[in-house]
């Protein structure tokens, strides 16, 4: 009997929106991360492989690192202000697998509000 791995559902859901999603770099990829402890959030320019910013509840501005929903707002307002910083308005939204609701939102949310557009 085959049990219902979590992580290898998520995977097959990531790899079936990457399949779709994918960012250059008029339009770079806004990745979203989360483990039990902590947010992460990249902009990646797929074309060139790298990686034009990034922000994270790791960051040095982050008194109580964890991983809830003021911390994602945090996080996604600091990622569009170092965006903004490079000139990068609008990016193509990637929620990596994860379901569209809570940390994620609240991320995308307040991304929005800061100013970029997806």
């Amino acid at each position: 009997m085959s049990t219902i791995n979590r992580k290898s559902i998520r995977r097959k859901i990531h790899n079936r929106i990457r399949r779709k999603v994918s960012g250059t770099a008029e339009r770079p990829r806004l990745a979203v991360h989360y483990s039990n402890q902590h947010i992460y959030a990249q902009v990646i320019d797929d074309a060139a492989g790298k990686t034009l910013v990034s922000a994270s509840t790791l960051d040095k501005s982050f008194e109580n690192a964890s991983s809830n929903v003021e911390s994602s707002q945090k996080v996604g307002q600091l990622l569009a202000e170092r965006a903004k910083g490079l000139n990068i308005s609008a990016v193509v939204f990637d929620r990596g697998g994860h379901l569209y609701h809570g940390k994620v939102k609240a991320l995308a949310d307040a991304a929005r509000e800061a100013g970029l557009q997806f």
